[in-house]
């Protein structure tokens, strides 16, 4: 089952294309073979895994190929002929013009937006469409909520809510100062402007926003402003950290590894950073629950689709485990660290996640080794597939019919998760088909695969 390469000997006839298709193809189900029998009888009886290598003196004919074909209008995808893969392209070309594309949403119309370039250094949206891929004008980044209808736009001197991409303004949210909830006795210096921002997430009544960013994770309305992390304590441990090591100088706040998420009903608020447990508050900004994590540091969030279970992801490295949470427990409740509480349920013990949504019957996950996961409320995993690179964003449709994810590495792919099958160059669990690949790298015009 694993000598797939060996089955055909390739001719002197045999297309560069051909070549790529046949390697492809055959390391797709090489993988799928190892992992099916892993599952099935043991790591340890699945022999050795499939090595992708041998196809890395075909990336520039691959390369070629799709730069023609990005010039026919409308666009046509060339997956049939040159299979999509990720391993032989990191040394020649990811490593080199690999982008993230750290914020993605999928519309009603199945239109794409997503933002280009990661959320610290210059970057762009872009509109993606069948009839091709255009920049939008005067939107450098957005947020959207979590039913899907409103979207955070950042302006000059705050955030914009506007009620459906394109639609008109709901509220505008003044930038923080930076001095709220600052504790006592503490010289913190105003902000000079916006907040660094790595996501905005509109609450679901379209009048408030979440910003999560370097400096705290803050909930913004018309008329004020608050900072629900870092807490007061941990505000004091920091300023206190930074004037014995570095007496004299401004004080500021860096946070690691912050994240946040809103429930469907607004009601309730996911937060964490590296220095934090997982917090929860209410929709009045009022904390209800801190529970640790089963691994080193909290790392993601997401609400199920009733907000009835909330799933905390914490890492360690590249690795990581992730909780489910009852969310009728919370009110005065608190969890240690490390320890897997009897009112929890383990979902996940692999994954590093750096993006999630859910549906109805599901967690979906995408983590730092470019797997796609989902699973049940009992972590049974339902599907488990391979993008490549860390996971940037993932977004599903109200119809939870598709599915769009994006990559570290400049990758934005769209899944039908009703289809019967996947297709051959895909390499997971479950049948999840894969629609389109498209491609964003610097330096160079984006093009469908």
């Amino acid at each position: 089952m694993f000598n797939l390469f060996k089955k055909k000997t390739p001719t002197t006839s045999e297309t560069p294309q051909q070549e790529w298709q046949r390697k492809t193809l055959a390391y797709a189900a090489a993988v799928n073979g190892f992992v099916e029998v892993g599952l099935r009888d043991g790591w340890d009886n699945a022999g050795a895994e499939p090595d992708p290598s041998g196809r890395e003196h075909l990336v520039s004919d691959l390369l070629k190929a799709l730069k023609r074909n990005s010039k026919i209008s409308p666009p046509q995808s060339i997956a049939d002929l040159w299979p999509p893969a990720h391993a032989p392209l990191i040394e020649p070309v990811i490593l080199a013009q690999g982008q993230s594309v750290p914020v993605l949403a999928l519309l009603d119309d199945g239109s794409i937006i997503a933002r280009i370039g990661t959320s610290y250094q210059d970057g762009h949206v872009v509109k993606i469409t069948p009839n091709g891929i255009h920049k939008i004008p005067d939107i450098s980044y957005f947020g959207q909520g979590p039913n899907k209808r409103y979207f955070a736009i950042p302006k000059t001197d705050g955030v914009s809510i506007i009620d459906g991409w394109e639609g008109p303004e709901t509220c505008f949210c003044p930038w923080p100062t930076g001095l709220e909830d600052v504790p006592e006795g503490y010289d913190v210096p105003k902000l000079n402007g916006a907040p660094s921002i790595d996501r905005l997430v509109p609450f679901p009544d379209g009048k408030r926003v979440l910003i999560i960013g370097d400096e705290g994770i803050f909930v913004l309305a018309t008329d004020y402003a608050r900072r629900i992390l870092p807490t007061l304590d941990s505000q004091k441990d920091f300023y206190d950290y930074l004037i014995e090591e570095n007496p004299g100088d401004p004080l500021s706040m860096n946070l690691s590894m912050a994240h946040g998420h809103i429930s469907h009903d607004g009601q309730m608020i996911a937060v964490g950073s590296q220095a934090e447990s997982h917090m929860i508050y209410n929709s009045d900004c009022k904390l209800i629950a801190d529970i640790g994590g089963i691994s080193e540091y909290p790392h993601y969030a997401v609400f199920s689709k009733n907000d009835d279970m909330v799933a905390l992801n914490s890492c360690h490295f590249y690795n990581g485990a992730t909780i489910g949470v009852p969310t009728n427990l919370f009110g005065d409740y608190s969890t240690a660290m490390y320890e897997l509480d009897p009112n929890h349920i383990e979902l996940d013990t692999q994954a590093r996640v750096y993006a999630a949504t859910s549906s109805k019957d599901l967690f979906i996950t995408g983590d730092a080794h470019g797997y796609i996961r989902g699973f049940d409320r009992n972590g049974e995993t339902v599907i488990r597939f391979h993008l490549g690179s860390s996971i940037g964003d993932i977004d599903i449709s109200k119809d939870e019919k598709t599915l769009v994810v994006s990559t570290y590495a400049g990758f934005v792919a769209l899944y039908d998760l009703e289809a019967k099958s996947k297709a051959p160059h895909q390499i997971g669990v479950g049948d999840v088909l894969e629609l389109r690949r498209w491609i964003f790298w610097k330096n160079s015009e984006p093009f469908l695969w």
